[in-house]
């Protein structure tokens, strides 16, 4: 069930939410990481909240989506927000609720609802 979702979302939302990330205007960014297996360049958005060492990521499907398992293995990935491409260096565990924190209100409120507590730093610079 789980993986028919995630394809349907990859195949719907995903394409409009890639369209919204290229535009800078709205709350997705893209992550440009290439393939563990396929060595293939992908595009994925996702939402990102800025910190002083780079940006904030919540793992909304878990550890096993694509994205993040490619980027873990490359230990770097790109990373467009706002219209401007950061370099990524290295993605690492970060503290539920600073992650929460990092988004400030009102996504700070449903992140908590949601019991989210699955939050990576994608290191910059």
């Amino acid at each position: 069930m789980r993986r028919k979702w995630l394809w349907l979302l990859k195949n719907t939302l995903n394409r409009v939410t890639i369209r919204a990330a290229r535009s800078g205007h709205g709350p997705f960014s893209l992550v440009r990481h290439v393939g563990r297996k396929s060595g293939k360049t992908y595009e994925t958005p996702i939402m990102v909240a800025r910190v002083p060492e780079g940006f904030i990521a919540e793992l909304t499907y878990g550890e096993d989506v694509n994205w993040y398992r490619n980027i873990v293995a490359a230990g770097r990935c790109e990373l467009l927000v706002d219209g401007q491409w950061h370099q990524v260096s290295a993605i690492e565990p970060y503290p539920s609720a600073a992650g929460r924190d990092a988004f400030g209100y009102p996504a700070k409120l449903v992140l908590q609802v949601l019991q989210r507590h699955e939050f990576r730093l994608l290191r910059t610079g």
